[in-house]
């Protein structure tokens, strides 16, 4: 594997681009939730800075700024639990390839807004994967510009920067990063066959890959450092989803607003060393965590991916110290049964890695 980095690794396969992947995604599209109380969920989203865009007897939509007809998708239901996501691709003939793999639907007319055809995929994790085409775009939602900064040069002149107090307007939704037992064949299914490029790899001590940032290869066009990460946990599960802000003002302000209507913080304001962004984590009524980011790389299809020691430092080049509780795994006897399992079945999961990582984060 090719890498930005030197770091000594063992035998260990690394997360890699692979060769000729079934078909390339090409962005982001939805992430799908199942919630109790999906009014009390729009009140979260909609103080974090989302648009409710259309409602169902049981379906809630709701978007960004960006022209895509909805970011967010949340069904009633008895329990509070992450689905998966969807992925654009470029044609009709990637769905016709998507469609032979095993375990796949078959090309289906599209019921949500927006419309188009998809074909539903579970990853080796049981995630839900909308792969989607010919989606009608909706007329993109108005928002601020960017504030002018007095840097180095000095631009601003006779002019006072004054953002309105209200929530952030979220520009689109950025990257999500899920939890999961089966690291290795997670991280190749997306390779193989959405495309995926690993464009960092964090590691432990002796070589062995925990978390892998993954980008869209898009060639020549810029792409999000991460539109996709997967990091080695004890079960299948979200850690959290990412949604750009204009700028650094947004992401102050998105705290003021969350913290004054009561919401809980998760970690912040600060900025990552992998990805470089800007960001903030807030808790959704459930415990779920959502970012406000702004100012993130991006790379084209020719950079190689990086190799790095992880750790507690490795999070963040300033801000406050990544608490503890940022990655506590929700604890319960549903969850230690399926840690007991894993541990039994898993390639990827030992409970010497296990504790290695819980001596690292705690």
């Amino acid at each position: 594997m090719n890498s930005r980095n030197a770091l000594p690794l063992l035998a260990t396969r690394q997360p890699a681009r692979h060769p000729a992947p079934t078909v390339k995604a090409q962005r982001l599209a939805h992430l799908i939730f199942e919630r109790p109380d999906p009014d009390e969920a729009a009140r979260f989203l909609s103080d974090f800075g989302l648009t409710v865009s259309h409602r169902e007897a049981d379906t809630l939509y709701l978007r960004a700024a960006a022209p895509s007809p909805y970011c967010y998708r949340i069904h009633r239901a008895a329990q509070a639990r992450f689905l998966g996501f969807g992925l654009e691709v470029r044609s009709l003939d990637d769905l016709k390839r998507l469609a032979r793999l095993s375990g796949a639907s078959s090309i289906e007319e599209i019921v949500h807004p927006g419309g188009g055809k998809q074909v539903r995929l579970l990853d080796p994790s049981g995630f839900r994967v909308e792969a989607i085409y010919g989606q009608t775009p909706s007329e993109p939602l108005p928002h601020r510009p960017a504030l002018l900064l007095n840097l180095a040069e000095h631009p601003r002149i006779n002019s006072t920067q004054r953002p309105p107090v209200a929530p952030p307007e979220v520009l689109r939704l950025g990257h999500v990063v899920m939890e999961v037992a089966e690291y290795q064949a997670t991280c190749a299914w997306y390779t193989r066959h959405l495309g995926f490029i690993p464009s960092d790899v964090q590691v432990l001590p002796d070589g062995s890959p925990i978390v892998a940032f993954m980008r869209l290869d898009l060639g020549d066009a810029p792409a999000d450092h991460h539109t996709l990460a997967i990091a080695q946990g004890f079960m299948a599960s979200y850690s959290h989803s990412a949604y750009e802000l204009v700028d650094a003002d947004a992401v102050g302000m998105g705290q003021r607003v969350m913290r004054e209507r009561g919401w809980h913080h998760a970690w912040g304001i600060g900025r990552h060393i992998l990805g470089s962004q800007i960001f903030d984590y807030w808790q959704d009524p459930w415990g779920d965590k959502h970012e406000h980011y702004c100012d993130g790389d991006l790379f084209t299809a020719v950079l190689p991916t990086g190799v790095h020691f992880v750790s507690p430092e490795a999070m963040a080049q300033w801000g406050p110290r990544m608490p503890k509780s940022f990655t506590k795994p929700k604890l319960s006897l549903a969850n230690l049964r399926k840690l007991i399992r894993n541990l039994r079945r898993s390639p990827d999961l030992t409970l010497r890695k296990l504790v290695t990582l819980m001596r690292m984060f705690g």
